[in-house]
């Protein structure tokens, strides 16, 4: 018999006996056995801390992203190996697609924000804070790495997926991984990880698998870790209320199943194409993963006038919806994950009926493809009409975590808010409707409650990810009963296993620290000149203070035929009155050309090109007779990768340009882009 193992302290071992015995879910045979118990889950995080942690947090942010990168290239090529494991949970292939490669892509997701961040260990974020009269003291913000462990306790639901994006986010933070999959899916999560651990792309220690129960995962956390858990809202809340969780001011991440809503928009009458795309998007969210979905549509917020007919329309898919083996052709629903969870679904569907009425369905049969209903974890679509919802409110209460949603309808728009709100949070609510002014009002109105809102029309239905597709660069979580926790969203997902701390000191100091040119920093000159420097050469402050030029009219007038621009305020000196202007002024974009023609070093060397400007302001008029000069300060640099061998190796190179006036003061500031070519070309 198959022993799932568990992967902690740099080896595969066995739990002591038999904590979960584990079934297939079309045929309901024994495919093996797992457990955890015996694990010494204090020894475990501490060998995260100090094997994975210490490597990771030493990485910058661009080498974890091509980490992830590297990991999910890797993933892709053994995903056939996923999808075999993955039809013993009862998935269909799409099933498994948005299990498996939904999960690969939420690393290739994660991978790209490296460009978001700098090429450093740390985050630098926001901008400085003056807190001097005369410059010579600052504030800043930076964001390093916990030093702690993500603890990760996931659904049944989503054995490679829930994983994978999680990890994707603590791993770019620099933070190790602790994973506990269901135990009920275990023996895929165990695949996948084995392949990553083989790959030796991690480095050793930043995962560790728990396949087991997991009891005792969290009875060591510090205030360093970060628990996240995905499932039920009753024991979230019953590990977020755990004595370690509270003393220790743990961060915890909480995703509770939900009670999502459609909405039907009042304009997406009776031969829309909006009506036709809710009636499919309705059925998908039933079917897909046999409705064991967080994210899945579990009530059906339709105008009273339409819901004969979006009962009828319902009904029919489902009827021509085939279930069973998902390897028989024409099957588009497998099994729940187990017997137990087809009992769990049948007990709420029963307490469900007790207050509104089955309309398609049966909770006792259902007939399959290929397979014996009795042996595997088959459940029939359920779908309910409640037609009191405002009253008969089990259905805003009771969430059967299966193929199982209720249709009810609504008067005007504001009643279908309402009951969207009785959800009381939800991780996603969708709307259908061709008026955008309705979608509005919708948003606006609901979006308190609701973590994620899809707005589906005809003009984005072609490329839309659905109801039920959380995107890696957006927030995933919602409030209230959803737990009120984020996951994912980009950027923000990294952030949450950073911690921010305030710097304060000289600009000299911080701009050491940060790696980032801070106003009132030391300037030291280029010598030679910046544009004569490779990428490693470059330091951070060292500027150029170029020659100096004076605006004449003549610049002006040949600057406004060069660029077309005839702004009265620069070729019409007569009608400036009741302006900020005193005489006609130099066009902004002549002050940032002519800083060019000053600060550029014309002749050939490391600088490939410059492809950028960020930031550009214009902060004094500039009047014939002004002279300009320009400090041109290295302010940032960004490692780059090479694409290929035969890729020049360069980095981005972030320049600060200063023009000034004769008085000295600032006339325009701006950030260019530029790329530079290192010296060292085999990088």
């Amino acid at each position: 018999m198959q022993r799932y193992q568990n992967y902690v302290l740099g080896q595969w071992t066995d739990g002591t006996g038999v904590e979960t015995e584990l079934f297939h879910a079309i045929n309901g045979q024994k495919i093996g056995e797992v457990s955890s118990a015996g694990l010494d889950f204090s020894d475990i995080s501490d060998y995260a801390k100090r094997t994975g942690g210490f490597t990771l947090r030493k990485m910058t942010f661009q080498e974890r992203g091509r980490m992830l990168k590297a990991l999910a290239l890797y993933l892709m090529e053994k995903k056939e190996k996923y999808y075999q494991v993955s039809a013993w949970t009862g998935a269909t292939r799409v099933d498994s697609w948005i299990d498996i490669e939904g999960g690969i892509g939420n690393l290739f997701s994660n991978a790209s924000l490296r460009r978001q961040f700098p090429d450093l260990p740390y985050y630098v974020d926001g901008v400085a804070a003056p807190l001097s009269k005369n410059g010579t003291f600052i504030g800043h913000h930076i964001m390093v790495p916990r030093e702690g462990v993500a603890i990760h306790i996931n659904a049944f639901n989503f054995p490679v997926w829930g994983m994978l994006e999680k990890i994707a986010v603590n791993f770019m933070a620099g933070v190790p991984a602790i994973v506990k999959p269901s135990e009920f899916t275990c023996f895929l999560t165990e695949v996948v990880v084995r392949d990553i651990i083989d790959s030796k792309i991690l480095p050793e220690g930043s995962l560790q698998l728990i396949c087991g129960l997991g009891r005792g995962i969290i009875d060591h956390v510090t205030s360093e870790d970060v628990v996240t858990f995905t499932g039920s809202a009753v024991t979230g809340k019953m590990l977020k209320a755990h004595p370690r969780i509270a003393a220790e001011s743990v961060a915890f991440n909480l995703e509770a199943d939900s009670l999502n809503a459609t909405i039907l928009g009042e304009k997406a009458v009776l031969g829309t194409v909006e009506f036709d795309l809710f009636i499919k998007e309705t059925v998908k969210e039933i079917t897909i993963k046999a409705g064991q979905k967080c994210t899945a549509v579990r009530r059906i917020i339709v105008p009273e006038d339409r819901i004969d007919e979006v009962e009828k329309a319902i009904a029919t898919r489902l009827a021509s919806t085939k279930i069973g083996d998902p390897s028989m052709e024409g099957v588009r629903m497998g099994a729940l994950i187990s017997k137990l969870q087809v009992e769990r679904v049948r007990a709420n569907v029963e307490l469900l009926a007790k207050s509104q009425s089955i309309v398609y369905g049966d909770v006792n049969q259902c007939e399959v493809i290929g397979a014996d209903a009795n042996a595997g974890a088959f459940f029939s679509p359920i779908l309910f009409r409640n037609n009191d919802p405002f009253n008969q409110t089990d259905v805003h209460e009771i969430e059967a975590f299966g193929p199982v949603a209720t249709v009810m309808p609504y008067k005007n728009l504001d009643e279908a808010i309402l009951l969207a709100k009785m959800g009381k949070g939800s991780l996603v609510s969708s709307i259908v409707t061709p008026s955008d002014e309705e979608a509005m009002e919708y948003v606006v109105n609901a979006a308190s409650m609701h973590g994620r809102i899809l707005v589906l029309n005809k003009d984005c239905a072609k490329e839309s990810t659905g109801h039920g597709s959380p995107m890696p660069l957006l927030t995933h979580g919602g409030p209230g009963r959803a737990g009120g926790g984020e996951e994912m969203g980009g950027k923000r997902g990294v952030l949450h296993y950073l911690q921010r701390t305030a710097i304060q000191g000289h600009p000299t100091t911080i701009t050491k620290i940060t790696q980032q040119f801070q106003v009132g920093a030391a300037m030291p000159e280029a010598n030679p000149h910046v544009f004569r420097k490779h990428f490693e050469e470059l330091v951070v402050g060292e500027t150029v203070f170029t020659h100096k030029h004076t605006v004449t009219d003549a610049d002006i007038v040949n600057f406004a035929n060069v660029s077309g621009d005839n702004f009265y305020a620069h070729m019409d000196a007569t009608s400036l009155e009741g302006t900020i202007f005193e005489r006609r002024v130099a066009h902004g974009y002549f002050v940032l050309s002519k800083a060019a023609g000053l600060f550029v070093d014309p002749k050939k060397g490391p600088v490939l090109l410059n492809y950028g400007l960020d930031e550009a302001r214009f902060t004094k008029p500039v009047y014939p007779g002004a002279t300009l000069g320009v400090r041109f300060t290295v302010k940032e640099k960004v490692d780059q990768e090479k694409r290929s061998e035969d890729d020049i190796a360069k980095g981005i190179v972030k320049f600060l340009v200063d023009v000034y006036d004769e008085t000295g003061e600032t006339v325009a500031l701006a950030t260019i882009l530029t790329m530079v070519r290192k010296l060292d070309q085999s990088k």
